[in-house]
């Protein structure tokens, strides 16, 4: 699992340190949302932090680029990923919009 290094948090998410660490451990985690690239043609999922406990869920591959409070929080900030693709010019492209943005994951 990698972390965007200018990783989208939501207002909600206090202890972000934390959070990351849990995740990385696989500790549960009850109001978690995480917002990442998708493996797919698709450009971004937002899915909750619980899935991570399967066995068969392919933590190792994740790329996070934002983490949220609840869902409607994860859409905001998936909305001002949008908004920031939008400005730069790249309408429709958050992904590769991310992926070029000169921050990579780390």
């Amino acid at each position: 699992m990698e972390f965007y290094r200018r990783l989208y948090v939501g207002e909600s998410v206090k202890k972000v340190n934390t959070v990351k660490r849990k995740l990385r451990t696989g500790a549960g985690q009850f109001s978690v949302y995480l917002i990442c690239l998708a493996n797919n043609r698709d450009q971004l999922e937002i899915f909750h932090s619980g899935l991570l406990k399967q066995k068969a869920f392919p933590r190792k591959d994740l790329c996070v680029v934002g983490i949220a409070g609840s869902k409607e929080e994860a859409y905001r900030l998936v909305g001002k990923i949008l908004a920031e693709t939008l400005q730069a010019g790249m309408a429709g492209e958050m992904k590769q919009y991310l992926l070029q943005s000169g921050e990579d994951v780390g």
